[in-house]
């Protein structure tokens, strides 16, 4: 059941990320800020997304559930990396959005080729820089098991296993889900109230009511990811009250539930990508 029910969830983040990509790519008319944050999503979702659900669909059905070390470090490398990378995406798509609605008129000067280029590569970098700081001193540490409690190879599960001092270990953790994870929500949720502040102004009650049903779609696409993934890294973790069994399931809905969400919440809903699409099914059924 476990492994139908995971099965699903990750065909449908492929395939609905995969599909926003192509349809992206296909029409020039989408090569705007927007769409180009929204292929960096998509594509940080498929990675997330492989990082994790490949394996969690073996260990349903094996029975040998090892893992090796290497892999094990390389899974948790690019989940966390991903994971970062996709908090300032967010946040990045959220600021997009507040500078069209609340800045139509500076829009193309705020964001040109250039800032989107740096508003895209930073994320980027900064997701992989602090996942090579946090794997690597995750590994420095003696451990007292080598059984993993877990889905997968998460940071906070292997601090838990450990039989040294984590003080370092969970201080860099809660600095960095701090510094990225709490500021770029901050940041998100301060540009929808502007946007939802400028959509309160609009005359017609038809406009306004579609303006907030995409605002609420988002921040709860929002909302779910960072108040799960907050929740898990800005807190203790070696001495920490809250079940092995909440530990391992929250992790599961912020690393393979919000990626298959995030491209329908985002884009398949939006009326230009559904034309597209309905443009491209037309001109197949034609030939």
């Amino acid at each position: 059941m476990f492994f139908l029910l995971f099965l699903i969830i990750y065909f449908m983040t492929i395939s609905g990320n995969f599909l926003l990509i192509v349809i992206v790519r296909m029409n020039p008319t989408l090569h705007s800020p927007m769409y180009f944050f929204l292929t960096n999503l998509s594509i940080i979702d498929i990675c997330f997304s492989s990082s994790i659900a490949p394996v969690i669909l073996r260990n349903t059905l094996a029975k040998d559930r090892s893992i090796s070390l290497l892999g094990c470090a390389t899974q948790m490398y690019f989940s966390l990396a991903l994971g970062y990378t996709e908090c300032l995406i967010l946040a990045v798509m959220a600021y997009d959005r507040f500078a069209a609605i609340c800045r139509p008129l500076h829009y193309n000067t705020i964001m040109n080729k250039t800032v989107c280029f740096y508003m895209a590569a930073v994320p980027w970098s900064a997701g992989f820089i602090n996942s090579l700081v946090q794997v690597t001193l995750t590994f420095q540490l003696p451990f007292c098991t080598c059984h993993i409690n877990h889905y997968f190879c998460e940071v906070p599960a292997f601090i838990r296993m450990s039989c040294g001092d984590t003080f370092l270990n969970e201080l860099s953790l809660f600095i960095a889900a701090g510094i990225i994870g709490m500021c770029s929500f901050l940041l998100t949720l301060t540009s929808y109230l502007h946007i939802i502040s400028k959509i309160l102004k609009i005359i017609s009650s038809q406009g306004r009511q579609k303006s907030f049903s995409t605002c609420a779609s988002h921040l709860t696409a929002v909302t779910l990811y960072y108040g799960t993934s907050l929740f898990i890294y800005l807190r203790p973790q070696k001495h920490t009250n809250v079940s092995n069994t909440t530990d391992k399931v929250l992790p599961i809905l912020y690393m393979t539930v919000t990626p298959m969400l995030n491209p329908f919440l985002y884009s398949i809903r939006n009326k230009d990508v559904n034309n597209t699409l309905i443009n491209q099914l037309k001109r197949k059924k034609c030939h």
